[in-house]
């Protein structure tokens, strides 16, 4: 029998943390988005930039990003307005929908990090900046490789808004029964993620080199040697960095060492 902790619950995001190593579903999908409704070209690089809003949020702040603002500009003389973002939000669900299935499979030692927390009496919880429509798509497909948690809460589920707002990290507080913020840790590939950790009162883990921020394949990362990896390390280092997450590892495979540290420093009184 595997000892209890004194973390009551891990709240994990989905994609570039337990599944779809380098968030390549949403990405890709934001790039077609954006040609098929208006066959305007964005680069993965740009759909990356906002990654971990909710995704009309996303489309918005790609619209603004300097790079994408001038050259929708010389397109339709005209700044992105709220009906071209619905209309890209239009394109993007279908597509998304269709897809992200194909990026289910989960990261290296997710699975087994996930039920060992849970053999300690950790719950698990989860949210994402993917809509309920996909999440309903994504959950089963994630549930055949494995991978139960004990909650979900996407994005729209609250009228609130999604990150960095604390509201999906406290909802499943809620759900999961737990009495104290303060126990709880927040793993996320992206800084709004973190934030939404923070806001929440919880201790926060930003991931590395699994994520967006990287934007590596499994395959990438397989075969990267050291001088990649620092590289990659470095350029999400400088984004994740600005959130000030509590720690910072290569991917969940890292995490079971950072709990043991979590749980000292519970025991030793200190809160996030």
């Amino acid at each position: 029998m595997a000892k209890s902790s004194t973390i009551q619950a891990v709240i994990f995001d989905w994609a570039g943390t337990i599944v779809d190593f380098g968030s390549f579903a949403p990405t890709s999908i934001f790039v077609e988005a954006f040609k098929q409704g208006f066959d305007f070209h964005i680069s993965l690089e740009e759909a990356r930039e906002p990654m971990g809003l909710g995704k009309w949020d996303h489309i918005q702040a790609v619209g603004q990003l300097p790079s994408v603002e001038t050259r929708w500009n010389e397109q339709f003389g005209r700044d992105m307005n709220s009906e071209d973002i619905d209309a890209i939000y239009a394109a993007f669900m279908p597509l998304q929908k269709a897809k992200v299935a194909d990026h289910a499979a989960p990261i290296l030692n997710a699975i087994e990090v996930v039920n060992n927390l849970k053999s300690q009496g950790v719950k698990i919880g989860s949210c994402s900046g993917y809509p309920r429509q996909v999440m309903d798509v994504l959950v089963p497909v994630a549930a055949d490789y494995g991978y139960h948690p004990d909650c979900v809460v996407a994005t729209d589920d609250l009228p609130q808004g999604g990150r960095p707002a604390p509201f999906m990290a406290l909802k499943n507080v809620i759900d999961l029964g737990v009495t104290n913020v303060a126990s709880c840790i927040k793993v996320d590939d992206a800084a709004p993620g973190i934030d939404e950790g923070h806001n929440a009162g919880m201790w926060t883990v930003g991931l590395l080199l699994s994520g967006n921020e990287a934007g590596l394949t499994f395959e990438e990362y397989q075969q990267a040697d050291e001088a990649t990896l620092v590289a990659a390390r470095n350029k999400a280092k400088q984004k994740l960095g600005k959130s000030k997450p509590h720690y910072l590892i290569d991917t969940i495979a890292d995490l079971p060492n950072v709990i043991e540290q979590i749980e000292a420093r519970i025991l030793r009184g200190e809160r996030p």
